[in-house]
């Protein structure tokens, strides 16, 4: 479990991606390291990663065909940078939402608006996903924890201070980027539970 609070950028050393078996990223980082052991949690991109080998500037995570199928890490190439956070610690601030690190589906740039410092993005998903996307709402995109401040029936708009922009890669990226989205798992759990309702599961 995360919270959508980007600890760093890290730096793709080199992606192995787009085959039948071995697909793995090695990654540069430093602060997410801290601690950091085998088998450990580390969300890339939004995506929930399991450590498989690390030294103290670099770690190594896998790649399975599913993840490849529902993510844009196939997409990413040597050099790229790409948002990192630590699995969540019991006690520890929670300043985002809870993120889980499992995609939901790709998602494009389709605007960018400068608004002073600011930038105002606006993001086209996937159509079945947009029934779980609400005003002011949570949304991870690309593990960032952000509000929907926007909504209509094909897209969604966040904003994004110049802070955020520094610190995580959206900032730098430009329209017709895919991006990785999550809803807000609430939403799924309310959408689950209300159709057992007149079926068998409920009395």
């Amino acid at each position: 479990m995360f919270t959508g609070i980007v600890e760093e950028q890290g730096t793709i050393v080199t992606a192995h991606t787009g085959h039948d078996r071995d697909n793995t990223l090695l990654i540069q980082a430093n602060d997410v390291l801290q601690g950091t052991r085998i088998g450990d949690s580390i969300s890339v991109a939004g995506v929930c990663l399991t450590v498989t080998e690390h030294s103290d500037t670099q770690f190594l995570v896998g790649l399975s065909p599913e993840t490849l199928r529902c993510t844009n890490l196939g997409t990413l190439r040597n050099g790229d940078p790409v948002n990192l956070e630590r699995a969540l610690t019991y006690g520890g601030r929670m300043g985002g939402h809870y993120v889980q690190g499992h995609i939901d589906g790709i998602a494009h740039i389709t605007a960018i608006r400068h608004e002073g410092e600011s930038k105002f993005i606006t993001i086209t998903p996937p159509r079945d996903l947009l029934k779980y996307i609400v005003m002011k709402g949570y949304i991870a995109i690309d593990g960032v924890s952000l509000t929907i401040a926007a909504l209509d029936d094909t897209s969604f708009g966040i904003a994004m201070i110049a802070h955020t922009q520094t610190v995580v890669t959206m900032g730098q990226q430009v329209v017709g980027t895919p991006v990785n989205i999550e809803v807000d798992i609430m939403a799924k759990y309310v959408e689950r539970i209300s159709s057992m309702y007149g079926g068998v599961y409920v009395r």
